[in-house]
């Protein structure tokens, strides 16, 4: 996957993020941060999709929107038959 590809990848993630965090369960990022173990300046670049981020923080996140970890990666994102490819080894 290239690097646009990865880049469009973290701001529609962040998006979705945002989205739960405002229009499902109306809260602050530092609202957010205090039902998580995440500090809400990095919940902000998660949002932007400006940082990289690992596994458990996606569950802190889940946790802390109260909803199902797949939410978080329901989103449309176009993936072509060469990113599958590079995907499965």
């Amino acid at each position: 996957m290239d690097e646009e590809k990865r880049k469009e990848f973290l701001r529609l993630f962040g998006l979705q993020i945002r989205k739960i965090r405002t229009e499902k369960r109306k809260l602050s990022l530092r609202e957010l941060a205090s039902r998580c173990d995440v500090e809400h300046s990095k919940i902000a670049k998660i949002e932007k999709g400006q940082i990289r981020i690992q596994l458990p923080t996606v569950f802190e996140l889940a946790e802390g929107l109260n909803v199902h970890p797949r939410e978080l990666f329901n989103f449309k994102f176009e993936i072509d038959d060469k990113d599958l490819k590079l995907l499965k080894g």
